[in-house]
């Protein structure tokens, strides 16, 4: 069983990443059909404003820390969470074990021709490895019925043991939640612009900004339009909404502590 650890309503599975790995493992051998996300800042205020969304996150099987934020408010709340683990970081470590383990994947999502240019580059850097295919829907909002058909055909027909999706959180997560029963894959993770990142059009911040947890504002710098209402509105309401967690608990603890006469 794992432990989960709530932030703001979503519950995080607190897992480093050789725990992960060994506990997906199991999953695909088992033939267990499993969903991980990968939840930032952002994504807990969207599950915040959506029951639906929130739903989305609490019904998946792994929810693991994404940002420096989240991780702190763990601490603050005294239930750290044992590491804050990327889809950036995760999902080139997660490709070599599939190498490894002779898992099939397939990739789904990103901009034009970013799913294509991934698949040749790791085939040529991993002779073997089992690229089942790739897919580059249409940049919308929210899919229709028929774009969603053709998505599962072209999936089902592959059969690959993991489904790497890459349309940002929560929009990733919400895909993977309402098609993964009509999927015929074990594994689905959303890794959010890490296809980007690994195919060399989304640039990684430099490993000292990344530990000093200024990462976000690397990716602001790159995406500004789109990154500001992120970074600079949405995002400093966590920090009074985490503190008014951790005052609830302090005060829950103090009503329910024994009193002696």
């Amino acid at each position: 069983m794992i432990k989960k650890i709530n932030i703001l309503g979503v519950h995080f599975s607190n897992l480093d990443e050789p725990q992960l790995v060994a506990l997906l493992d199991n999953r695909i051998a088992e033939a267990q059909k499993t969903q991980v996300c990968f939840v930032p800042t952002n994504s807990i205020l969207a599950a915040r404003k959506s029951r639906f969304v929130m739903d989305v996150y609490n019904s998946a099987d792994v929810v693991m820390c994404d940002g420096v934020p989240v991780q702190l408010a763990s601490r603050l709340l005294g239930t750290p969470l044992k590491q804050r683990l990327t889809g950036f970081d995760f999902f080139p470590h997660f490709i070599q074990h599939c190498v490894q383990k002779k898992y099939s994947i397939y990739f789904l999502g990103a901009k034009e021709g970013v799913a294509k240019q991934l698949a040749a580059m790791y085939q040529s850097r991993y002779p073997g490895i089992r690229v089942a295919g790739y897919c580059t829907p249409p940049f919308a909002a929210a899919f229709s019925e028929e774009q969603n058909a053709v998505m599962r055909s072209a999936i089902n027909a592959a059969k690959p043991d993991v489904l790497f999706v890459s349309l940002t959180a929560p929009k990733q997560d919400i895909w993977i939640h309402q098609q993964l029963e009509h999927l015929n894959v074990k594994l689905a993770i959303g890794v959010g612009a890490a296809f980007d990142s690994e195919a060399g059009s989304l640039k990684r911040a430099p490993i000292l900004m990344q530990q000093m947890g200024l990462e976000w504002f690397f990716r602001f710098l790159q995406e500004p339009g789109r990154m500001f209402r992120r970074y600079f509105i949405e995002a400093p309401i966590f920090v009074p909404l985490v503190m008014f967690q951790f005052l609830s608990t302090l005060f829950h603890k103090s009503n329910t502590a024994p009193h002696h006469n």
